[in-house]
Formats: structure tokens, C-alpha cells, sequence
């Protein structure tokens, strides 16, 4: 891979470019917002410049509405040898655009499982890639060095590659992406008009709950009308859920009674299965390909040791929740799971900062999507 073009500046088109860079390839930014293509060129995600040729792969970086559209006209001018995209929906996108195709084996689908709660070239990093999965959803059409071109793309940026089927693809993210931020936006939308009270009450859990929801709402808008069915299907058993707690609610709030009530027994059951739910999401590395590098780290016994360890491990995203500590002798030990590409650096700034840290044994499950 010598030459690259990215169409759409924003957070991935940006952050691709900037991951691409840093290893000597020649990326070209496109983008009808000509600040937003200036932006990203300042930041070092490439050159303004059009190529003079094809180059060897284009990166659509554009909303799932306007893929065929873009994909069409981009191969009709022949920016490029082979194309791929990055948007979150990939089975109607895809027969849209291979239905406008001259030459549908120049295309694979593609769609990297990250980004920001921010959007636009400025939220953009080039390591936002780093040991995630990137799925690839090829149709029978894609040609082999299409797939390689895209897999090469996918190495460059330190991702993961994960085949799929693009319909699969499209059930796995309405029940792991675009509903959670459906109901992220529905809870934020609850607290426009709250009390003055319940803003000064806010506290992390309700950050945490709503922290997506600042998503662009009218790229989410063209990526719930892309993955409609997938989406209602999953608020559908959602729905059927609130029922129920809202029915076993109503009897609590009109008889309450003590822990044998039949009612408290289905709100606690759903709690539990919430429980079980994130466990197994924990158990497999979530959607990633590739577990985390668990770390084990040694406290002793001094007071105030645990949160200097995690002052040591802020930079690096661990906070106290993703620590789990245990007794070891007359002391503390702390196990944790960071990811491959960061593990070293972690254990440098640990030695640094006095911690005896080493790689523990690896007892995580890991798997794809299905």
C-alpha cells in the first residue's frame, strides 16, 4: 500500500488517514466541507492534492445514505484501484452501491468497531483503531486483492480483521451499537426540562448512561433508517421487558411487600440477568477478536498503595472498576487487562513508578462476532 484517498474528513475518515500516515503511505483527503478536509491535512492525515492516478485503495467514510451514491461516482472517475467504506450498516449500503457498480470486485464492505462520543476531524487519533476488530463484509463478487488491499489497510491500523456476513453484521451492531445509543439519546431526552434538583444530583452513573448520546444526530438519524428492521427488532424484546417491570412496579407500589413477593422477584430477575449479560460481554473482550494482556501487580501492604497504582494507570484508561484485587501473603495484589499494543508501556510506566508488575497468566475467553 503506497497511495490511499479518504472520502469524509470526520472522526474515522480523519483517523485513518492519520494511522495510514504514520507508516509512509500517501493519503489524499476529499470531502465536500473544504474546512473539515483543511482540518484533517493540519492535523497530518494527508494532502489536499487530488492523485493524478488511481490510487490503491479508497476509504468511503461517508454515512450509509450516501454510500452507493459516492462509491458509483468515485469508480466512474477512477480514484482508485479498489474501494472499501467504513460505515456501521453494511447490507442495504452494500446492495445499493454493488447495483450502481460497473465493477462490483473492486468493493468489500468494511466497518471498524470504534469511535467517540465527539465527531468531526478534531475528535480524530490515530491510534483509535488500535486492537479493535474492523469487520470486512465481502460478497461474492469481491475480488482477492480487493480483500488484501483492505486487510493491509486494516494491519496499518493496528485493528483486528473479522469476516463477516454483511446481514449477520447488521443484527450483531443493532443490539451492541445502535440501540444502546437509542436508548442513551431517550434517557438523555428525559433530563432536558429536569428539575433543578436532578441536575445538581446528576452523578458518573447517569454520564456514563448518557455519554453517546452526543453522537451527531443526523448521522445516527441515516444509520437507524439503514439498520430499521435489525434495530426495531431488538426494541421490540426491549419493550417487552419494560412491560413486565413496569407491570411487577405497579404491584410493588400498590401492596408493597416483604422479599417473597412475586413482583420484587422479577425486578431482581432482571437486574440478574443485566448482571449475566455484561459478564458475558466482559468473559468474551466484548466484540474484540483478540482478548486484553492481563497484568498482575504487587501493592504489599502500605496504605494508600491501590490508589497510587491507579493514579499511575489513568493515562491509560484503567480506572478502579477494570482492577480486581486479591490477597497475597501479608499484602495486596491487583490483576488487570490492558491492551496488547499498550501492555509494555504499561509495564515500563509501572516499573517506573516503583510497582513490581508482571504479565499473569491468561484467563480470558475471547471470540468474534458470530
Amino acid at each position: 500500500m503506497r497511495t490511499m484517498a479518504v472520502v469524509g474528513t470526520g472522526l474515522i475518515g480523519t483517523s485513518v488517514g492519520l494511522a495510514v500516515s504514520r507508516h509512509g503511505v500517501t493519503v489524499h483527503l476529499l470531502d465536500r466541507d473544504e474546512t473539515a478536509a483543511r482540518t484533517a491535512a493540519a492535523l497530518g492525515a494527508g494532502v489536499l492534492a487530488a492523485p493524478d492516478g488511481p490510487v490503491d485503495l479508497a476509504v468511503l467514510a461517508v454515512p450509509p445514505g450516501r454510500l452507493g451514491e459516492v462509491l458509483a461516482e468515485q469508480q466512474l472517475r477512477g480514484l482508485a484501484r479498489s474501494y472499501t467504506d467504513v460505515a456501521s450498516v453494511k447490507a442495504a449500503p452494500e446492495r445499493h452501491a454493488l447495483a450502481g457498480l460497473a465493477d462490483a470486485s473492486s468493493y468489500v464492505g468494511g466497518h471498524p468497531l470504534a469511535g467517540r462520543e465527539k465527531s468531526g476531524p478534531l475528535a480524530a487519533r490515530a491510534d483509535l483503531f488500535e486492537d479493535r476488530s474492523w469487520v470486512l463484509t465481502p460478497s461474492g463478487a469481491t475480488s482477492q486483492e480487493t480483500l488484501n488491499r483492505a486487510l493491509e489497510t486494516i494491519a496499518l491500523c493496528g485493528a483486528v480483521p473479522v469476516l463477516m456476513d454483511s446481514r449477520a453484521h447488521d443484527g450483531a451492531v443493532a443490539l451492541t451499537s445502535h440501540v444502546p445509543h437509542v436508548l442513551a439519546s431517550l434517557m438523555a431526552a428525559r433530563l432536558q426540562h429536569a428539575p433543578r434538583e436532578a441536575a445538581r444530583l446528576a452523578g458518573q452513573g447517569l454520564r456514563d448512561v448518557t455519554r453517546i448520546a452526543a453522537g451527531d444526530a443526523r448521522l445516527w438519524g441515516d444509520i437507524l433508517q439503514s439498520n430499521a428492521a435489525a434495530v426495531a427488532g431488538v426494541l421490540r424484546e426491549l419493550q417487552a421487558d419494560l412491560s413486565d417491570l413496569l407491570a411487577a412496579l405497579g404491584e410493588l407500589s400498590a401492596a408493597p411487600a416483604g422479599d417473597g413477593s412475586p413482583a420484587l422477584a422479577r425486578v431482581v430477575g432482571l437486574l440478574d440477568r443485566g448482571i449475566a449479560g455484561r459478564g458475558a460481554i466482559q468473559g468474551r473482550g466484548g466484540a474484540q477478536a483478540a482478548g486484553p494482556v492481563r497484568l498482575r501487580v504487587a501493592l504489599g501492604d502500605r496504605p494508600g498503595e491501590l490508589a497510587r497504582l491507579l493514579a499511575s494507570l489513568a493515562d491509560f484508561g484503567v480506572g478502579a472498576d477494570d482492577v480486581t484485587p486479591r490477597s497475597a501473603g501479608a499484602g495486596l495484589e491487583v490483576e488487570l487487562g490492558v491492551a496488547p499494543v499498550r501492555a509494555e508501556d504499561v509495564l515500563r510506566r509501572l516499573a517506573r513508578d516503583g510497582f513490581e508488575a508482571a504479565r499473569a497468566e491468561r484467563r480470558v475467553l475471547t471470540a468474534a462476532l458470530p
